[in-house]
């Protein structure tokens, strides 16, 4: 009897270790959902900066994520035209979207303060506006109708003022200009008597070529000499007044994000963040490096817009931005944080940065 019992114990040992095993390795091999994504952008593929961002945040995240998220990207045109990325992610034709908020005012007027207003907040500040200041909650708020999630996707700095085929020396100089132009800064032009256009950037070389446009702004030197403007224009203005911290955005579709588990939205967020600082670093290094080409090389006449016309921009411009708050009450309160930051900021740089260059530069 002894010996059965001890016999029944040793099997109703080995098949509870059976089952635990079992049990053990059946959580260990169950696999982990993967997902594929789709990312349009306004950009040709593969374009420097702008175009190199979205491949950079896609190759980011599916290194962090082990291979479980992967995204495809597609440059403008190759599955939805540059000006359709928006509704293509509203409306789940693609979960991500790349691009600039500023393309979008005519679905949200107030969109076109997430890329730059003239003479509003530089790349630091509307890094520091966005992240730490109530931008982000804003922008969210504002897209939120439209099933879509923001993130800041990448930031150029201050780009230049543009490429001309004319000299400007007055504000009588911009009456009757033709200019590819995009978001407030276009409008401004409009109204200085000027005649604005959006153009994507591929078309542009052909429409300055061509005399369909008298000027073009696009970003700054180190894009701007990919695409060969300098064989077309003959000025190369600056300062940058109308986007003077122009930031990019990805979108994600709403429902997309959510479907991931909250590793995954995770990285797409740190990703976002990594590339957003990685472009401006970018830009950083390499603009002055094309400047030069473009000046000793290829002969571009570089010219600085006279201050009177500066100064009659800027007054154009702080009309605009008040219609531009009354719009709407969310109009109202972007408008209210982006001018509150911007005082603060610009109180603290005078004492830091500004001050900072002056001392610098003296010898």
């Amino acid at each position: 009897m002894r010996i059965v019992l001890a016999t029944l114990m040793a099997m109703l040992l080995i098949g509870c270790a059976d089952n635990d095993s079992q049990s053990t390795v059946t959580q260990v091999a169950q696999p982990e959902e993967m997902f594929k994504w789709k990312l349009v952008t306004t950009w040709p593929k593969n374009y420097p900066g702008l175009g190199l961002a979205p491949e950079n945040f896609a190759s980011k995240v599916a290194a962090m994520s082990a291979g479980r998220l992967k995204i495809k990207v597609y440059g403008a045109g190759q599955l939805v035209p540059a000006f359709e990325v928006f509704d293509a992610v509203s409306q789940g034709t693609a979960e991500m979207g790349h691009g600039a908020s500023y393309y979008w005012t005519g679905k949200a007027k107030a969109a076109a303060f997430f890329t730059s207003v003239p003479f509003g907040l530089n790349a630091q500040e509307m890094n520091g506006w966005l992240h730490y200041g109530g931008g982000l909650e804003l922008w969210r708020e504002l897209y939120d109708e439209f099933n879509l999630v923001p993130f800041a996707g990448g930031n150029t700095g201050v780009q230049m003022a543009g490429w001309f085929n004319r000299e400007i020396n007055s504000m009588e100089d911009i009456k009757g200009l033709k200019m590819r132009i995009p978001g407030m800064g276009g409008d401004v032009i409009t109204r200085a008597g000027g005649i604005s256009v959006t153009i994507a950037g591929g078309e542009l070389y052909t429409a300055m070529q061509t005399g369909v446009i008298d000027a073009l702004e696009w970003v700054s030197p180190y894009n701007d000499i990919a695409l060969g403007f300098h064989q077309v224009a003959k000025y190369y203005y600056y300062p940058g007044w109308h986007e003077p911290g122009p930031t990019l955005e990805l979108i994600v579709n709403k429902d997309a994000l959510a479907s991931l588990p909250a590793d995954l939205q995770a990285i797409v967020e740190t990703a976002a963040r990594a590339v957003n600082q990685d472009m401006l670093d970018e830009y950083t290094a390499r603009n002055n490096e094309a400047l030069v080409s473009l000046v000793e090389t290829h002969g571009v006449q570089l010219r600085k817009l006279p201050d009177e016309v500066v100064a009659e921009l800027r007054n154009i411009s702080e009309d605009m931005l008040e219609e531009l708050a009354d719009d709407s009450d969310i109009s109202r309160r972007i408008a209210e944080s982006v001018k509150a930051f911007q005082k603060q900021a610009t109180a603290y740089h005078a004492i830091s940065e500004e001050a900072y260059y002056q001392a610098r530069k003296q010898k």
